[in-house]
C-alpha cells in the first residue's frame, strides 16, 4: 500500500466521529498508558515485599473479584447517576486506591486495598461503553469500538515496557505514576465530556430498540437477566473470554512445562500486542459494514482453533504463528461483540447491559487460571488446547443461533433522539 493510500485509509477510519468520542478515547489511552500496577504486581509482592507466590496469587484473585463486583455496580451507576458522574467517581477512586496501595505494608491491608483497586478500576468500563453507544452513530459504532480497543492495546504495550524500567527505579513510583495518570483521566472527563445519558438530554422516555420492549424507566437488573437472547450472548462471551485468557494463563504454563524460558514466552505473546497495534485499523475497515453474525462465528473459530494449533507447536516461531491466528480472532471479536451488546440493549438500560456483559470477562479472568491449571496438571497441555478448539466451535454455533434476526441499529437513533452537545470532529 502506498503512503497516499495509507494516509487516506487512516483519514477515513478516524473521520466523522464526534469530538466527545475523541476525548473519551484520549482518556482511555492515558489510562492505559499509566497501567503499571497490574503488570508488576506479582513481582512487587514476591521480589520487593518478599511474600510467597501463593499470596501474590491470592491478591491477584481478590483484584479480579473486585472487578466482578464492580461490573454490575458500574453498570447500574451509569444508568442511574449518568455516564459522566460514574466515570468521575470511578477514576478518582482508582487514583486514590492505587496510590494508597503503594504505601500498604501489612499483608491484610495489601489484600483489602487490592480488592478496592479491582472494584474502582473496573467500574468505569460499562460507563465508557454506554457513553460511546450514546454519542456515536449506529453505523460508526464498530469503528469507534475498534479504535477504543486499539487505544487500550497501544497504551498497554507502552505501559508494559515502561513498567520494567520504573520498577528498577522504584515500585512506589509506579503506583504514584498510575494514580497521577488516572487522575488526569478524571480531569479530562470533568472538563471535556458532557453527560450523554439519553434521559438527561431531553430525549424520549420509554422507547427502546432492544428485544424486550421494556420502557426506559423499567429497565432493571432483573430486566437484563430475563432477556434470554442477551444472556445467551453473555454466556457465549464468557466462553470466548475463557479462550483468550489462555494466552496469559495457560500458554506460559504450557511453554514452561515444555522447557521454554520466560523470554521465549515473552517473545511469542508480544506478537499479540504488535499485531493489534499494527492491524486493528485495517481490520476495522474490513469488518465495519459486514454481517456481525458471520464475524462472530469466524472470530470464535479463529480463536478456538488458533489455540488448538498450539498443541502442535514445538518452537517459539510456531507458537508465535498460533498467536497470530487467535489474535486475528480477537481483533474481529472485540468491537463486533461490543457493538452487538449495544444492538440488544434498551437505550435507557445500556449501562446495566454493558455491566452484565463486562461481568462475563471478569468472571472468565477468575475461572480461566483455575481451569487451565487443573487441565494441564491432570491431563496435559494438549487437552487444554483441544478444549479451546471445542469451546470455540460451541461459541460459533451459539452465535449462529442467537444472532439471527438482529434488531436494526437505526432504531437506536429513533429511540435516543437527537444528540445534543456532541459535535463532529
Amino acid at each position: 500500500m502506498s503512503v497516499a493510500r495509507l494516509g487516506r485509509a487512516v483519514r477515513e477510519t478516524v473521520s466523522g466521529l464526534p469530538r466527545a468520542f475523541w476525548w473519551l478515547w484520549a482518556s482511555t489511552l492515558v489510562n492505559r498508558l499509566g497501567a503499571f500496577v497490574a503488570t508488576f504486581m506479582a513481582l512487587y509482592l514476591t521480589l520487593d515485599r518478599g511474600y510467597s507466590a501463593s499470596y501474590a496469587g491470592l491478591v491477584a484473585a481478590l483484584h479480579g473479584l473486585g472487578g466482578v463486583v464492580s461490573s454490575i455496580a458500574g453498570g447500574v451507576m451509569a444508568d442511574r447517576l449518568g455516564r459522566r458522574p460514574t466515570l468521575l467517581i470511578a477514576q478518582a477512586s482508582t487514583a486514590v486506591s492505587v496510590a494508597a496501595l503503594g504505601f500498604m505494608r501489612d499483608p491484610v491491608s495489601i489484600a483489602v486495598v487490592a480488592f478496592l483497586v479491582g472494584v474502582t478500576s473496573n467500574a468505569s468500563r460499562p460507563a465508557v461503553q454506554a457513553m460511546m453507544a450514546d454519542i456515536v452513530r449506529p453505523e460508526d459504532r464498530v469503528r469507534a469500538f475498534s479504535l477504543n480497543y486499539w487505544a487500550i492495546n497501544l497504551g498497554f504495550a507502552v505501559s508494559s515496557m515502561a513498567a520494567g524500567f520504573i520498577a528498577e527505579v522504584s515500585y512506589l513510583a509506579g503506583f504514584l505514576v498510575e494514580a497521577g495518570m488516572t487522575a488526569v483521566c478524571a480531569v479530562l472527563v470533568f472538563v471535556k465530556l458532557p453527560e450523554s445519558r439519553p434521559g438527561d438530554r431531553g430525549n424520549g422516555h420509554g422507547s427502546t430498540h432492544g428485544n424486550d420492549g421494556s420502557g426506559g424507566e423499567d429497565v432493571s437488573l432483573w430486566t437484563v437477566l430475563r432477556d434470554g437472547r442477551f444472556m445467551g450472548v453473555v454466556g457465549l462471551s464468557f466462553l470466548v473470554a475463557l479462550i483468550f485468557q489462555q494466552g496469559f494463563v495457560g500458554l506460559p504454563i504450557a511453554m514452561g512445562r515444555a522447557g521454554f524460558t520466560p523470554a521465549d514466552y515473552g517473545l511469542a505473546i508480544a506478537v499479540n500486542g504488535v499485531l493489534i497495534v499494527a492491524l486493528q485499523i485495517p481490520v476495522t475497515r474490513f469488518i465495519q459494514h459486514r454481517d456481525p453474525r458471520r464475524l462472530l462465528i469466524v472470530s470464535s473459530l479463529l480463536s478456538g482453533y488458533g489455540f488448538g494449533l498450539t498443541a502442535f507447536a514445538g518452537s517459539v516461531g510456531v507458537f508465535a504463528l498460533t498467536v497470530c491466528v487467535w489474535t486475528l480472532g480477537e481483533m474481529i471479536n472485540a468491537p463486533t461483540q461490543t457493538g452487538l451488546v449495544v444492538r440488544l440493549s434498551p437505550v435507557h438500560g445500556r449501562g446495566r447491559y454493558q455491566g452484565v456483559y463486562t461481568l462475563s470477562w471478569a468472571v472468565a479472568s477468575l475461572v480461566a487460571p483455575l481451569m487451565s491449571g487443573a487441565v494441564i496438571d491432570r491431563f496435559g497441555a494438549g487437552w487444554l488446547w483441544g478444549a479451546c478448539a471445542g469451546v470455540g466451535t460451541a461459541a460459533a454455533l451459539g452465535y449462529g443461533l442467537l444472532t439471527r434476526h438482529l434488531p436494526k441499529e437505526e432504531a437506536a437513533v429513533d429511540a435516543a433522539g437527537t444528540r445534543s452537545g456532541v459535535g463532529a470532529a
